[in-house]
Parts: C-alpha cells; sequence; structure tokens
C-alpha cells in the first residue's frame, strides 16, 4: 500500500532540501571561487571579474610558488612533520587512552591524570614561555621544534578514552582468562576495534600538522627550514625582486596579491583533500561512537 503524503510533509520536505542546498552553496562556492581566482588574470582578480570561472586563464601565480627548489624543500619539510607528528600523537593517545579508560580501581591515579590533561586543555602557559621551553631543551630549528610540542594531544586522548569506554568490559575479562595481558589486550583486541576513532584522531592531527604555519615562523630561524605553510606565507608578503631572474619578473608582473593568495589557499589543501575521502567514511563514526552509554 503507497502511503500518500500529505502537503505539509512535502512543504517540509522542500524547506529542509532547499536550506541544505543553500548551505552546500555557500560552502562550495568560496572553495570554488578561490580556485577560479588563482587561475585568473590578475587584471580580472583586481578588477572583480572573476565570479564563477576563471577569466583570461593564467598559470603565473602557480609558476611563481613552485619555480624554485625552495617550494619542494618546504613540502618535503611539511610531508616529514606530518609523519613524524602524526605518529608520535598515534602511539601516545593509544598507549595513554587505554590505561585511562579504566577505572580508578583498577589503574590508581587515573583521576589525578586525567585532571592534570584537562588543565592542559584548559589553560595556556602563554607563547613566550612556550618558545623559552623550546628553546632551552635546544629544538629551535630543528623538525622536533615542529613535533614533539604536540605529542601530547589532549583533545583526541579524551576521544579515544571514551571509546574505549563504551566497548564491552567483557572484552577483558574473557582476554583475562584465556590468559592474554594488557598489551596483548590492547594490540589484538583494542586496537582493531578502534579503527573508526583511531582514523579520526590521525585525521585531525594530520590536518592540524598539515595547516599550521605561525609555529614554523617563530620557531625556525632560518627560512630554508620553513614548512610549507611558513614558507608561502612568507613567499606571499615578502617577495625579493632582487633575486628574480627576468623571466620570475615578468611572470611576477601578471601577478596581484589576490591569485598569489588564491593559489597558496588551492596549493597547501590539495595533500588534505586527497587524503579525506579515504578516512571519511570513519569519521562521523569514530566522532559519535562511544558518546552515549547503555
Amino acid at each position: 500500500m503507497v502511503k500518500t503524503r500529505s502537503f505539509g510533509s512535502i512543504s517540509a520536505d522542500t524547506l529542509i532540501y532547499l536550506i541544505l542546498g543553500i548551505v552546500m552553496i555557500s560552502t562550495l562556492y568560496p572553495l570554488w571561487y578561490t580556485v577560479a581566482v588563482s587561475f585568473s588574470d590578475s587584471s580580472a582578480a583586481a578588477g572583480g571579474l572573476v565570479k564563477w570561472h576563471p577569466v583570461h586563464f593564467n598559470l603565473a601565480a602557480y609558476h611563481e610558488i613552485m619555480s624554485d627548489r625552495k617550494f619542494f624543500k618546504a613540502f618535503l619539510i611539511s610531508i616529514e612533520r606530518v609523519v613524524l607528528g602524526t605518529s608520535i600523537s598515534f602511539v601516545i593517545t593509544l598507549l595513554m587512552a587505554y590505561p585511562l579508560s579504566k577505572e580508578n580501581t583498577i589503574f590508581p591515579g587515573r583521576n589525578i591524570i586525567m585532571w592534570f590533561l584537562v588543565a592542559m586543555m584548559l589553560f595556556n602557559s602563554g607563547l613566550i614561555p612556550w618558545y623559552m621551553t623550546i628553546k632551552s631543551y635546544g629544538m629551535l630549528d630543528s623538525i622536533w621544534a615542529l613535533v614533539l610540542p604536540y605529542a601530547v594531544p589532549v583533545f583526541n586522548i579524551i576521544l579515544v578514552i571514551n571509546y574505549f569506554r563504551g566497548l564491552p568490559k567483557e572484552l577483558d575479562e574473557a582476554g583475562m582468562v584465556d590468559g592474554a595481558g594488557a598489551w596483548y589486550l590492547l594490540l589484538k583486541i583494542y586496537l582493531p576495534l578502534s579503527v573508526p576513532v583511531m582514523a579520526t584522531v590521525t585525521l585531525f592531527s594530520i590536518v592540524f600538522h598539515w595547516n599550521s604555519f605561525f609555529d614554523g615562523l617563530i620557531l625556525m630561524n632560518k627560512p630554508a627550514h620553513y614548512p610549507l605553510q611558513s614558507y608561502v606565507q612568507q613567499l606571499v608578503i615578502n617577495i625579493n625582486t632582487a633575486e628574480l631572474t627576468t623571466d620570475q619578473l615578468q611572470n611576477l608582473s601578471q601577478l596581484s596579491n589576490k591569485t598569489l593568495n588564491a593559489a597558496k589557499i588551492v596549493v597547501t589543501m590539495v595533500p588534505v583533500l586527497i587524503i579525506y575521502p579515504f578516512l571519511q567514511r570513519y569519521f562521523v563514526h569514530g566522532i559519535t561512537l562511544g558518546s552515549v552509554k547503555e
């Protein structure tokens, strides 16, 4: 039997789809507009002629960004930062979340450590003490200055703790009956079951390390050690025309800050757009699973 829908139900669905369509367009259009501006001529971009597609197609902005080897070196530094930072935070998150997901009777001192982690997340020491601490450890101008300060991602740890606490306690009991130790339970039972949430926190870490640029500016004394975002940011605001060749000067004459900034945004977001589709199916599931207790 086909159920007849009322006019009110159809109207409500139409309104919902309309609102969602507007939200989708308002989300996607800035991205598309940025891409269009990055491929447009400087005069068209500066004159506001770019709306839906590139005007006077031009690759000068991308050529300017990628014309020297420093760009590729900065790109490799960012890749190194993402790999090291994500790997270290993944291991520490897993090793801290598992014991902290147990009750205080099983893991004495658990509540004290949790309060300490929450305090770390809520209270910031400030930029200058943070900088002086990193300097005192001799990490300035090294990749570790961009990695180790973020090795303990408190938000990710709390997220994984909640996920672990949502898993059946019978898993531990059954494993212990079979003679399994804590390491076996973690690596052979909890880790395979926590793929959604671990993929989610991995995505968080990748996006954070890839998009960060300010710490690179203040912790790296030499521009040759800048990660990609820091290098591109400096390339945009500090173009040294004395070091440019005739061809580079000709390309620069076809640029504007608008097209160069747009190209910078496009270049820096491409790796995340490539990685995200592979982790997207775990994203919502990993965030919500374990948030509701029965």
